[in-house]
């Protein structure tokens, strides 16, 4: 059967490598449109400096000689245009040339500028990509307005080493990964992007669900059964993970993003209470006896059955608790969405998918190897996996019901597992050191239940701190961020507008999204993180609701799903290269800051 197995799995990977690999041979390469390989702002620093920012997606350069500005006014004009040093770079068309492949500024000092009156500005630059296609010269026109008081930044240095670039995120990096077409390197990374992922909270939710499938079937489940059992539930997730992966490229949104509603989690979680009813004896799950017949035979040539249920739930794991976005992912679905190669982006997304499952195959396999002999233990075993799925049950729903409801669930959960375990009860003089092990960890669960219980009455909002209201002063507890809400791209960019010259971050937040709230919980808590944000104007986008406005938030900046936090500076521009998307801890968050300027 092991054999067969491993048969099965190699012809199943076997497609998308070959597809793969001829497609490296056939496909024309795509590029992306002028303005999204190249992008300018130009802002005024003084009454007579202003300073041009340019951006450049990996994989693309821009000619030096080809950059240029001129005004549109009588009286002023440009007396010096301070570039960095460029790459040198044997261009076919133009010679020796000097080329950036790398984001950086320019500096443009003018002779008479007026302050009374707005200045126009012409831009003018050229550049092509790696793979051959040169572009047109670009056009763009800026009317500024010059600042008398601004001090002017420190002069750009036409030095002859090759300038800093400008910190590129992880999604320009994931980017240039794709880009260089290696195969096994792609595949590579994203295995090992998903063992990463699989130490995640997004994660950790699956491994209960699969123990209890594996409990479920009994003392007499086999090591090759229990290896079998999970690795139908992993290739159900994987399977069902890439495949959702592609449709969110094309669609520009994430499937688990529109099933995050009360009545699908709230279903998903009755789900979880009917199986753990189930564990306790309350009833037996079984199909009718002249049915239950009829499939022996074929269960039994499955080495037990029920593979399809398994891998079902996996699927339906991948779908409704699957991981948050983080880099890897976002910077696969971009990778889709505009180059539209499904089988490279699917591929990636299926093997970090795998990645994510390694875990779950090891724990499944130990699952079903540690399990006990027949007999009291077994059904102590079973009622324990029986706690956990009721723990699941709260946990799926957590995302759509109120702190304080969450503790509730939680304090009742904790004091049943409290009295099951006789911690109201006195021990028997000739009670067994397991006894006493049971008692004290019911104390333990009571105490804690009344904790989480004393905290949902009296307001707590920290689902990890029940009592931390208690005691707290005013001045503590106003000790947050304060993000101001907008609900659409009209609000957002009248809010921007109203900046008045104030760097503006941009979270995207979902009450659903792990990695939001761990964002909220230890990093925009940290002291260090608010005193990097305190000049700046914070603003959030909670796109819960999954609804027609949060979809065009997240298509308008080419995201798929929360966490993301985005930049823009007094302009109004974004500062596209300096993104966060997933968590990041407080120290890591204060780095992204101060790349971003603050």
């Amino acid at each position: 059967m092991m054999r067969r197995l491993i048969i099965v799995l190699l012809l199943c990977l076997a497609p998308l490598a070959h597809a793969d690999l001829l497609s490296f041979g056939s496909k024309k390469p795509s590029f992306l449109p002028a303005d999204q390989a190249f992008s300018l702002d130009v802002r005024a620093v003084g009454q007579s400096t202003l300073l041009a920012s340019f951006r450049i997606t990996p994989g693309y350069y821009l000619y030096q000689s080809k950059i240029s500005f001129s005004v549109n006014d009588g009286t002023s004009k440009i007396a010096q245009l301070v570039l960095p040093a460029g790459e040198s770079k044997d261009d076919p068309n133009f010679g020796t040339i000097e080329v950036y492949h790398q984001s950086f500024q320019a500096e443009i000092n003018l002779e008479n500028a007026n302050i009374a009156q707005p200045l126009v500005l012409n831009a003018s630059y050229q550049g092509c990509s790696d793979q051959g296609l040169c572009y047109p010269p670009i056009e763009k026109k800026f009317t500024l307005t010059l600042a008398p008081t601004v001090t002017a930044p420190a002069p750009v240095q036409p030095v002859a080493s090759t300038p800093q670039p400008i910190p590129s995120n992880d999604n320009t990096q994931i980017a240039t990964l794709f880009k260089s077409g290696n195969f096994w390197l792609i595949v590579s990374f994203f295995f090992g992007a998903g063992l990463l992922l699989s130490l995640t909270p997004c994660v950790f939710p699956m491994i209960p669900i699969l123990s209890g499938i594996i409990v479920g079937r009994g003392h007499k489940i086999t090591h090759a059964h229990a290896f079998i059992l999970s690795l139908a539930y992993v290739l159900g997730m994987a399977i069902t993970y890439a495949i959702a992966g592609i449709a969110a490229g094309y669609s520009g949104n994430l499937i688990s993003n529109a099933l995050q509603t009360p009545w699908v989690l709230g279903s998903f979680a009755a789900l979880f209470v009917v199986l753990s009813l189930s564990m306790f004896g309350v009833y037996e799950l079984q199909l009718p006896s002249a049915l239950q017949s009829k499939l022996s035979d074929t269960s039994n040539k499955l080495h037990g059955g029920h593979l399809t249920g398994v891998f079902g739930m996996g699927a339906l794991s991948a779908i409704i608790m699957g991981p948050c976005v983080a880099a890897p992912l976002a910077g696969a679905l971009l990778y889709i969405s505009q180059t539209h190669d499904a089988v490279l982006g699917g591929t990636a997304l299926f093997v970090m998918a795998l990645g994510m499952g390694v875990p779950l195959l090891i724990i499944g396999t130990s699952a079903g190897t540690l399990l006990p002999k027949a007999g009291a233990w077994m059904e102590s075993v079973k009622r324990f996996f029986g706690v956990m799925m009721l723990a699941m049950a709260i946990w799926i729903v957590s995302p759509v019901v109120p702190v304080a409801a969450q503790m509730l669930l939680w304090a009742a959960l904790l004091i049943f597992i409290g009295v099951y375990l006789h911690a109201l009860d006195a021990l028997s003089p000739t009670a067994r050191g397991w006894q006493k092990l049971n008692k004290a960890i019911g104390i333990m669960a009571l105490l804690l239940g009344a904790a989480y219980l004393i905290g949902g009455l009296s307001g707590a909002r920290d689902i990890l701190r029940p009592l931390g209201n208690l005691g707290r002063t005013p001045a503590e507890v106003s000790r947050t961020l304060h993000f101001e809400r907008i609900k659409n791209n009209a609000e957002l960019d009248a809010r921007i507008a109203q900046a008045k010259g104030k760097t503006v971050m941009l979270d995207f937040y979902a009450d659903w999204c792990v990695s939001c709230k761990e964002m909220e919980r230890f990093t925009f808590s940290d002291a260090g993180v608010q005193a990097k944000l305190q000049d700046a104007l914070l603003l959030q986008a909670d796109v819960t609701a999954n609804n027609a406005d949060d979809k065009a938030l997240l298509q308008r900046f080419q995201l798929f799903g929360p966490p993301a936090i985005l930049f823009f500076d007094s302009q109004g521009d974004e500062l596209g290269n300096f993104r966060v998307i997933g968590y990041q801890e407080a120290k890591q968050f204060e780095e992204s800051l101060t790349h971003a300027g603050l």
